[in-house]
């Protein structure tokens, strides 16, 4: 038994041994990493990991584990495509072996993501009711899409974008209002939804996948709004519109039942529910002003019809409710005018047969063909207004058919512009009272009162004429204002010579002794006349009572008298450097050149009143003409009394005849 057991030890011994010696040799048989990524959808045969092999090891991979790698050598490889949504890990066991010796090696491959699913949502449309009136950033429902892609992020956007909705936020496909809705504006809102898997301003390039659905929102009327009565004003109120009703008009003839219903206008008696889209039924009634009993309304419809005649003539106002069924928390009112009228036993007639007319222009009145500067007037007359000379204040006229014309008061306008033509029209007077009318045949003439143009324009020719048109009268013009200033002239001349001899006679009245005295003009002064100068052998003027003047001052007088000239002188006279103005005093005329006479008529009545006579001095002008037409023209000065001290007369007169046939301008200086 000893013996036994002490071989069973050593048995024991010996295989522990072996297996110690194994686990030690085996960690240097093969190696790899122990954690391997790989990404989803792989190729087959793509290399996973190479596994480093002890020389005479053999790796081995257990057919029974069915993983989808195998063995090439020391190369795993990947025997079909990896898809992470399917597995994300695999724990792969290779098994390398030696004679006596065998490792295990585990090697983790890891499957990565791949961005290689589409989003998408659950349902192509959507459809959702929203009522009208809801507060800005109501948020409404959600819409969110999935992906296979665990992880990923959506990002979402409407589009187009609303101007009524939008999303709570891109990553977030709640929806929210952006503005009121009101359900008479907007009845429904159709919105496209986008999912995107990436960023929607992500990289260029960037692999990205989209989805989209429809949305479709229906607006839900509330009932907010009272019935409107038919036809009415629509005035905006913030949130709410209000309906103004201008009420309504009927006619019933005193002391006449009317049968059926009343005629109303604008038209008959309707009210509406203000929310067209709960349109709730309507029942009417009379509020207030049927005390009487005379009227009568359906409650359903709305008809008014007559219980008995009204017996008196005048207006009778009601006023009819409005109010929803089945509650009558919304109503309205609105009034009916209904006028008590003696009964029409007459028409309006017009008073011709037919009308005709001329008119011009857009605005102008039309006028009688047969004279013109008459007015046309339509008039109908109505022999129930006898006692107004057939004038009914109720007639209004119209023209049938035309908006060109217009009738004011009977007369006709053009109000439109009408090509040159002749209108057959139709007139119309209508008794607003009762509704009677006539009607009567116009004819209306169009004429036009402008200046017919080419249809191709004015041509040059059509300029050219026109120019010279312009050109004739500017020539008469030139020729006028040329007269103008030829008599301008010479009447300057003759003041000039009217002033140079007030001058000089001033300079003749005055003595060297202070005083003025008494000047006597003799003949003999002028006998000794030889051309001179004045102060060498001019005049020679005596003074009452007293000796010889002195000469040197009456030369400086003389002198002066040529000074005295305008500038028009001066130049002439200055133009010509060689030549002396010599003024002189004598009584015959001088017609040499180089003098400046004043001569003394020979037969100046020595009773007659102080004159100074001034003949235009046409000698230049006239010098060569003399021995045709007679003496040649020149200026003359007389001065007619000795007296100096009463005043000096000028008078201009004509040289051609006597001083006593001349005209005569008599200026005091």
């Amino acid at each position: 038994m000893v013996a036994g057991g002490n071989l069973l030890f050593l048995l024991s011994a010996l295989l522990l041994l072996l297996v110690t010696a194994t686990g030690v040799e085996a960690q240097e048989l093969c190696s790899a990493r122990p954690e391997v990524y790989v990404e989803e959808n792989n190729e087959v045969d793509q290399l996973v990991e190479t596994i480093v092999v002890e020389d005479g090891a053999v790796p081995f991979l257990d057919p029974s584990a069915n993983l989808p790698f195998r063995l090439d050598g020391n190369q795993l490889l990947a025997t079909g495509v990896l898809d992470y949504e399917t597995t994300t890990t695999y724990v792969v066991k290779v098994t390398c072996r030696k004679p006596l010796l065998e490792y295990d090696l585990i090697i983790v491959v890891v499957v990565l993501n791949v961005n290689d699913n589409k989003p998408f949502f659950d349902a192509s449309l959507y459809q959702i009711k929203v009522d009208e009136l809801l507060k800005v950033g109501t948020g409404l429902d959600q819409f969110p899409a999935k992906d296979l892609d665990q992880g990923t992020t959506l990002y979402y956007e409407l589009k187009p974008v609303s101007s009524h909705f939008k999303l709570a936020s891109s990553e977030n496909p709640q929806l929210v209002i952006r503005d009121i809705l009101d359900y008479d504006k907007v009845q429904s809102v159709q919105l496209v939804l986008y999912a995107q898997d990436t960023p929607l301003s992500g990289p260029a390039g960037e692999v990205s996948f989209t989805a989209s659905t429809t949305i479709q929102v229906t607006v839900v009327d509330v009932d907010n709004r009272p019935p409107w009565f038919q036809p009415c004003k629509k005035h905006p109120m913030n949130t709410t519109v209000v309906c103004q009703s201008a009420g309504y008009t009927s006619r019933v003839t005193l002391n006449e039942a009317q049968a059926g219903h009343l005629t109303l206008k604008p038209n008959s008696l309707h009210a509406i529910d203000g929310d067209t889209g709960i349109n709730e039924a309507i029942i009417y009634s009379f509020l207030s002003g049927n005390e009487g009993g005379l009227f009568d309304i359906n409650p359903t419809t709305g008809n008014i019809s007559m219980l008995k005649p009204a017996n008196v003539s005048g207006t009778i106002s009601l006023t009819v409710l409005a109010a929803q069924t089945p509650t009558s928390s919304q109503f309205a009112t609105t009034s009916l005018t209904i006028s008590v009228q003696v009964k029409s036993l007459h028409k309006p007639k017009f008073q011709r047969p037919q009308y005709q007319g001329v008119v011009s222009s857009v605005g102008a009145m039309a006028t009688d063909p047969t004279n013109e500067d008459e007015p046309l007037q339509i008039v109908a007359l109505d022999e129930d207004y006898a006692i107004l000379g057939g004038i009914n204040p109720h007639i209004v006229y119209r023209v049938i058919g035309r908006k060109d014309f217009s009738i004011i008061n009977g007369f006709l306008f053009m109000t439109n512009n009408v090509p040159e033509t002749t209108l057959s029209l139709q007139v119309e007077a209508v008794d607003t009272s009762n509704d009677e009318k006539d009607s009567v045949g116009l004819s209306v003439e169009v004429k036009s009162d402008k200046v017919p143009i080419p249809p191709g324009g004015f041509g040059p020719g059509d300029m050219a004429a026109l120019g010279a048109t312009l050109g004739v009268l500017l020539l008469v013009c030139a020729v006028v204002i040329g007269v103008l200033i030829c008599h301008l002239q010479r009447g300057k001349a003759d003041w000039r010579k009217i002033h140079e001899a007030s001058v000089f006679r001033s300079h003749l009245g005055q003595g060297s002794g202070g005083e003025k005295q008494g000047v006597q003009y003799t003949n003999e002064a002028f006998q000794h006349d030889d051309g001179g100068s004045v102060g060498s052998g001019g005049p020679y003027v005596t003074r009452a009572e007293q000796g010889p003047p002195n000469d040197t001052a009456l030369e400086s007088r003389a002198t002066a008298l040529g000074t005295l000239l305008d500038d028009d002188d001066v130049s002439q006279t200055s133009s010509d450097k060689g030549k002396e103005v010599k003024p002189i005093l004598t009584k015959e005329r001088r017609l040499e050149e180089g003098y400046k006479a004043v001569w003394f008529k020979e037969d100046i009545d020595p009773d007659a009143k102080e004159e100074v006579v001034i003949i235009p001095d046409s000698r230049e002008d006239n010098s060569d003409d003399e021995d045709d037409n007679g003496p040649a023209k020149s200026s003359k000065v007389g001065f007619a009394e000795a007296d100096l001290d009463s005043g000096l007369g000028v008078k201009m007169e004509d040289p051609a005849d006597d001083s006593e046939g001349d005209d005569v301008l008599n200026v005091d200086l």
